[in-house]
């Protein structure tokens, strides 16, 4: 299965990017090993529309033209369902085993996704209640993604 990340913004040198891109080197050398043949990094600037509709209408676009046809959509929202590290390694275990060929992982602006994204979304998914920067959600995400390989690898990074 190939994983992909599509993020509005783009990671600036500094302890985000080096943390990212080491959980994500991680994520991808054992993922490997699971069936993970890629994960797949798609950045792109941040609107400047004058309004934040605008901003969120612009951004959809660029990002559903990114998305690989067919993929399970995960949109990363606020207003989504916070899983356990368990219950993400599960999902992505379920699309493994269904031979699933894609899954994209979305990361929106600073103004959220277009309604049109989170309404054709396979999930809506929260990293909790609280609202974090896109450059802490993509170490977070880039986190996950490594927990929920070693996971279902049996590796014990993860501890209940």
């Amino acid at each position: 299965m190939k994983l992909q990340v599509i993020a509005a913004g783009r990671l600036k040198p500094g302890p985000e990017k080096s943390l990212a891109g080491d959980y994500l080197t991680r994520a991808q050398g054992l993922g490997r090993k699971c069936g993970i043949s890629t994960i797949a990094v798609t950045e792109f600037s941040e609107s400047q529309a004058a309004s934040p509709a605008a901003r969120m209408a612009e951004e959809g676009r660029i990002i559903a033209g990114a998305l690989a046809p067919k993929c399970f959509a995960i949109v990363l929202d606020e207003r989504g369902k916070a899983l356990a590290s368990g219950a993400f390694a599960e999902l992505l275990r379920r699309h493994l085993d269904g031979g699933a060929s894609d899954m994209a992982f979305l990361i929106g602006g600073p103004d959220g996704h277009a309604p049109e994204l989170r309404e054709t979304a396979g999930l809506l998914m929260s990293f909790g209640p609280m609202t974090w920067p896109h450059r802490l959600a993509r170490v977070m995400l880039f986190e996950q993604l490594y927990r929920a390989v070693t996971i279902i690898a049996g590796h014990p990074y993860h501890r209940v």
